[in-house]
């Protein structure tokens, strides 16, 4: 369905340490879900979805293609066609590109899609190494994060912005993966400075949200919601 942002199980549970894949990228590829951001079984380094197809920044900084019959713990995508845009010809940090986007929007009051192409003056990454049972916390396997910089790199950065009430179902604010022109750079942004480019973005109508109903451990748990926020926060 066209300006639907699917998501399978919740920010919430990943940082709670629900990291077992429950979700294969065939089942979530399907009816023309073209974009998208996430993670892969066993928290095993970011994924970014680009015209439909799967990409992993490994904790290495290598970037490979994705089968499709891989399972995913957490991702969000959606069939992006651009409600707007606007060319950047100025140079922009991160919290200036943010805030630029932001009055952009239809609406801060709904989820919406961001994709940009560009030239970046700099793009500061970072990857997670693949977990064992029993699973950490995100805030505290993200302790252990790899991360990478690149200065003058063309690629795609994009991801979602989520209206801050919906902060346990997705990051508040704004969740972006960036991926190179040639593919070998990479991961979940930390910071970037925006040199040039064409920014998109499209608001989101639903949010359809799957759970993984299977998983016991999903099931069974007890998500500890009280410092959710700023769990979040250093973990980003």
């Amino acid at each position: 369905m066209k300006d639907t942002l699917f998501q399978h199980s919740t920010i919430g549970a990943l940082m709670g340490g629900m990291f077992d894949g429950t979700l294969a990228l065939n089942e979530v590829l399907t009816t023309n879900r073209t974009m998208g951001i996430g993670t892969l079984d066993g928290l095993n380094g970011e994924l970014i979805i680009v015209d439909g197809t799967p990409f992993q920044v490994k904790v290495d900084g290598t970037v490979h293609e994705v089968d499709k019959r891989t399972k995913t713990p957490y991702v969000a995508v959606t069939n992006f066609e651009k409600e707007g845009e606007v060319a950047v010809t100025e140079t922009l940090s991160s919290n200036q590109f943010k805030e630029k986007l932001k009055q952009a929007f239809s609406s801060v009051n709904t989820f919406q899609a961001v994709k940009v192409k560009g030239t970046f003056q700099k793009m500061h990454c970072r990857s997670v190494e693949k977990q064992e049972k029993p699973y950490p916390r995100l805030v505290d396997a993200a302790k252990d994060q790899v991360e990478f910089t690149r200065e003058t790199v063309e690629g795609v950065l994009l991801g979602f912005y989520t209206p801050e009430i919906f902060g346990s179902i997705a990051v508040p604010e704004f969740h972006l993966h960036f991926l190179s022109d040639e593919h070998d750079f990479g991961g979940h942004v930390l910071d970037f400075t925006l040199e040039k480019g064409r920014v998109e973005w499209q608001t989101m109508e639903t949010l359809e949200q799957h759970f993984p109903i299977k998983n016991n451990d999903f099931m069974e748990a007890t998500i500890d919601y009280e410092n959710l926020a700023e769990d979040i926060e250093e973990a980003e």
